[in-house]
């Protein structure tokens, strides 16, 4: 089955680096094994025009939901995570920095609220008790139907800056920011330092990001992305059964990274943003598909790309990134191809982007430019063909790895 993929070109370029236009600041939230803003928006400018659909059938962050927005086109996102519409849908919605001043001026905090477990280990008791009081808050809201929109960035921002690696986070020095030490982790992690947690401005830090977050918003973009709110569409659902929630033919371009191998877990990973947004993280673990073999990886894929097929325009397009596992030994786009051609697709072939740096992507257990990703390899599909020869971007095809 795999040998079918050896026949399509592999397009070897720099099509786009970190420093080739920087990501608007609305992307600097941290998340888990996302890839960068120029990923998308390289594929939405040369694929789709505005007005188009976007769509991500496994939105994370949502990267290629926001940069869509950014450019002007309609967003279907989708993650069977609940914790990725909290993090993306406040975003198109950007609040004025002086309401969002006031409102957290209001939230009365109380400084004997306790959490319902132990979190001395991540933060100072005064910290702990303006995080619990801030949670009561925004589920009393929640559960009063007054949630809005300053209470939503609020809660987005909050979930981001629960604990990290800097004073910028509630917590003590702690592990990257994109996923929660176990509490006997971070025990061990303070005695290693020999620190204990002090105390963090919760309301402080949240102003601080904010204002971060939203210095590349002018007017006309805040606008922008408003529009894209009302018609934007969230989904929190299995990828494979969309077919009550899009409808067949509508979607322009989908561009999406898929969970890979067995890697990440998901309730060690994300126990405390949970808890703070009152999720069952081990509920949402058990509807998140963990596989160990490609085989059964590939399988469920198949099912994705059925359902792609079904709801991709005449014309349209599929722009899946995947990666080298196992230490370079699995190369998932050989197994994606047939998985699409199976679906009906028409396959260009694969693009590799190579970047010129080293930083390393532990999160998959690869290195850039070391064992092979980081170089984003992104196997584009088409039900048509003949359009993607009128396009006047240079891809440089090749017959080898490079």
């Amino acid at each position: 089955m795999v040998t079918s993929a050896e026949k399509y070109p592999k397009f070897i370029n720099e099509y786009w680096t970190s420093r080739q236009r920087q990501a608007n600041s609305l992307h600097e939230i941290s998340y888990r094994g996302c890839f960068k803003a120029q990923l998308p928006r390289f594929f939405i400018e040369l694929l789709t025009c505005p007005g188009d659909t976007v769509y991500d059938p496994f939105g994370g962050r949502g990267t290629t939901a926001l940069e869509a927005a950014i450019l002007g086109r309609n967003i279907i996102s989708n993650d069977i995570n609940p914790l990725s519409k909290i993090l993306s849908y406040p975003r198109l919605r950007v609040p004025d920095k002086e309401a969002l001043r006031t409102r957290l001026s209001e939230i009365k905090m109380d400084y004997d609220a306790r959490a319902d477990r132990d979190l001395s280990m991540f933060f100072h008791p005064k910290t702990e008790a303006e995080i619990v009081s801030l949670k009561n808050y925004l589920s009393e809201r929640k559960k009063a139907g007054k949630e809005d929109d300053l209470d939503s960035w609020i809660r987005m921002v909050a979930t981001n800056r629960l604990t990290g690696h800097s004073p910028g986070f509630f917590s003590v020095y702690t592990l990257p920011p994109n996923q929660a030490a176990l509490p006997q982790s971070q025990i061990k992690i303070n005695e290693k330092l020999g620190q204990k947690p002090e105390y963090r401005d919760v309301r402080g830090i949240i102003m601080k990001k904010s204002v971060q977050l939203t210095k590349d918003v002018p007017d006309p973009l805040l606008l922008r992305l408003l529009e894209a709110s009302a018609n934007a569409r969230f989904l929190t659902t299995d990828a494979r059964l969309t077919h009550d929630l899009i409808e067949d033919e509508s979607v322009h371009l989908t561009v999406t990274s898929p969970p890979f191998l067995d890697v990440v877990q998901y309730a060690d990973d994300n126990w405390l943003r949970c808890w703070f947004n009152s999720i069952d993280s081990s509920e949402v673990s058990r509807k998140i598909t963990r596989v160990k073999t490609v085989e059964q990886w590939s399988l469920i894929m198949r099912g994705v790309f059925q359902e792609l097929y079904r709801i991709t325009k005449k014309e349209g397009w599929v722009a899946f990134e995947v990666g080298e596992v196992r230490n370079g030994k699995i190369r998932l786009d050989e197994h994606v191809i047939p998985i699409g051609l199976a679906a009906g697709f028409n396959c260009i072939g694969t693009l590799i982007n190579e970047q010129r740096f080293t930083k390393t992507a532990n999160i998959w257990g690869i290195k850039n430019n070391d064992k092979g990703t980081n170089t984003n390899r992104i196997v584009l599909f088409t039900k048509e063909s003949n359009f993607f020869r009128s396009r006047t971007v240079q891809l440089n095809p090749i017959s080898k790895e490079p």
